[in-house]
């Protein structure tokens, strides 16, 4: 008995409870959220737009002070999102990104690289896999959105965080790039926690270990192994064109 409670508080990496966060105070985008994030799995989280997903990943990675929280805790200790201590856990791609646009991206990698302290993976490999090749010693901001993204993306993977954030980051992408991308969040529990937010049902049901689905600023229904299929998660969206 006491064995299995070690193995549980063990796997658990982050755990939040009993979130609320607004950018006008009068109006809670997200409303008592809570949820756990496992060590080495990949978490959907799913939800129509305007649902708070982009919201939530802008509280924990401390860019949106307007929030309260009952807990929060990171391997079982208190942590603060804006303290460097959780910083150097994770690393954020969201859905549009127009910062370090004087950068090329071997320069913002090179950069990313010193922040965290850490070697940078597989690089070449995920360039030709992303088809980036000639856009690697191009200015972030005289790329094509897709191609931002896919720099960022990159970035992400190659630093290997203990957690991993993805906003929307199918949007954007051109087919084969989907695709190479699906491979990579599937097999990302080989060195961390993945979370990643989309309102497209085939990005969540092909690569997820668990799902969330989050609606009204909330979790509504979490879906796990043999439960995760287009159907039974549509019927818990409540709409028909997800």
């Amino acid at each position: 008995m006491l064995q299995d409670k070690e193995r549980t508080m063990s796997e658990t990496l982050l755990e939040i409870n009993g979130l609320s966060a607004w950018y006008d105070p009068s109006k809670k985008v997200l409303k008592d959220l809570s949820l756990e994030l496992k060590e080495n799995e990949v978490v959907g989280l799913i939800g129509l737009n305007g649902a708070g997903k982009t919201t939530f990943l802008k509280v924990i990675t401390g860019l949106l002070k307007g929030y309260e929280i009952s807990g929060k805790t990171f391997r079982g200790e208190n942590i603060e999102f804006r303290d460097n201590s959780f910083k150097d856990k994770r690393y954020v791609v969201f859905a549009e990104d127009r910062s370090f646009q004087y950068f090329t991206f071997r320069d913002y990698i090179s950069y990313v690289s010193h922040a965290y302290r850490k070697e940078m993976h597989d690089v070449d490999e995920m360039i030709k896999g992303f088809h980036f090749e000639e856009y690697a010693d191009v200015l972030l901001k005289d790329l094509s959105t897709g191609n931002q993204k896919k720099a960022f993306l990159i970035t992400g993977f190659a630093l290997r965080p203990e957690i991993l954030l993805l906003d929307e980051p199918v949007n954007g992408l051109d087919f084969q790039s989907t695709e190479y991308l699906y491979s990579l969040i599937a097999g990302y529990k080989k060195y961390g926690t993945l979370l990643f937010s989309s309102h497209i049902l085939e990005s969540i049901t092909l690569t997820s270990d668990r799902v969330m689905v989050l609606e009204e600023g909330h979790i509504t229904s979490t879906f796990e192994g043999d439960q995760i299929n287009a159907t039974v998660i549509r019927e818990a969206l409540k709409y028909d064109d997800v």
